[in-house]
């Protein structure tokens, strides 16, 4: 027995006649009548009575007509359902996140996505870059927010946004008097970190940087989380780094400073190998909003001459 089957004797009763219901479906009269007499031929039963004004249903048709009824409504909705996520009107999303989602191109990619696709649940997981990436090969995350230029093994990889890099001061700081800092004169400071992410990816980028300038600088770590870090900070133990989009958070007893012509690259990572069309409208979003926040940028830099700070990979 095939779908077809069932949806021309469905035809056939509801219009009485085999002639009308092969106009009603677009083919001939006499595959009609064929495949209803193989359903016969199948069933062990007549489910017609023909006469030459048409077709009655018999008692065995009358009964059979419920069922095959409810089987092609149940078809049609499970395409439906099937189709809906197809669309990315339904659906779930597992994203891992290496930046604040308080304001920058992660905010508005959420917000945009969200206005399109309302439906499709989101799951935000905190975490380091290479758990996310493990996470992404083992499939148990879509796609991953990272701030990383590596190309990692099995993955995709796609640069999208930039991020300038802040220094997080005592309000009552020496430097506050400064509009913007460079690592000369982060030299002899101490700094704080959380133990969790991205408190190691800040203790390396510290490292690296003050050591191009022959000092290995004092990074202590705090088991607490970002809030109480900032906390640590405002009391002055120490100082700390973060991204631009955490700068819109105000924090009591505490200042934002960028660091001169230092940004941090950030990327989506995500698996080849994974089919969510929830996520792949995700990602074909971020890269649209990509290139439109990209020519805002370069546009507002060259009407102020600014055109030395615009990263190497947007020009």
């Amino acid at each position: 027995m095939e779908l077809r089957h069932l949806r021309y004797f469905v035809a056939a009763a509801e219009h009485g006649s085999f002639r009308k219901a092969a106009s009603a479906l677009g083919i001939r009269e006499s595959a009609v009548s064929r495949r209803i007499r193989d359903l016969e031929d199948d069933l062990g039963a007549s489910l017609f009575q023909r006469h030459n004004g048409g077709v009655i249903l018999t008692l065995a048709g009358q009964r059979f007509v419920r069922h095959a009824r409810k089987a092609l409504r149940q078809i049609e909705y499970g395409a439906k359902d099937v189709a809906t996520i197809g669309r990315s009107e339904d659906g779930r999303i597992k994203i891992g996140i290496f930046s604040s989602l308080a304001s920058g191109f992660l905010s508005e990619l959420l917000r945009a996505y969200d206005k399109g696709h309302a439906q499709v649940r989101i799951e935000l997981i905190d975490g380091d870059p290479a758990d996310h990436v493990s996470a992404i090969r083992q499939l148990r995350l879509d796609v991953a927010f990272i701030t990383d230029t590596s190309q990692w093994p099995d993955c995709e990889v796609d640069q999208l946004w930039w991020e300038r890099v802040f220094v997080v001061l005592p309000a009552n700081h020496s430097l506050c008097g400064k509009a913007e800092l460079n690592w000369r004169d982060l030299v002899g400071e101490r700094f704080i970190v959380s133990d969790g992410a991205p408190g190691p990816e800040i203790h390396d980028y510290l490292v690296q940087r003050l050591a191009d300038l022959g000092r290995h600088p004092e990074v202590d770590t705090q088991y607490v989380g970002r809030d109480n870090l900032l906390s640590l900070v405002a009391v002055g133990r120490g100082l700390t780094l973060t991204s631009e989009a955490t700068t819109v958070a105000q924090f009591p007893g505490i200042t934002y400073r960028p660091i001169a012509n230092e940004v941090l690259p950030f990327s989506a990572v995500w698996s080849p190998r994974n089919d969510n069309p929830a996520c792949r409208r995700l990602l074909s979003l971020a890269r649209t909003l990509s290139r439109s926040t990209r020519a805002t940028i370069i546009t507002a830099m060259l009407l102020t001459s600014s055109l030395s700070q615009i990263p190497d990979p947007w020009l």
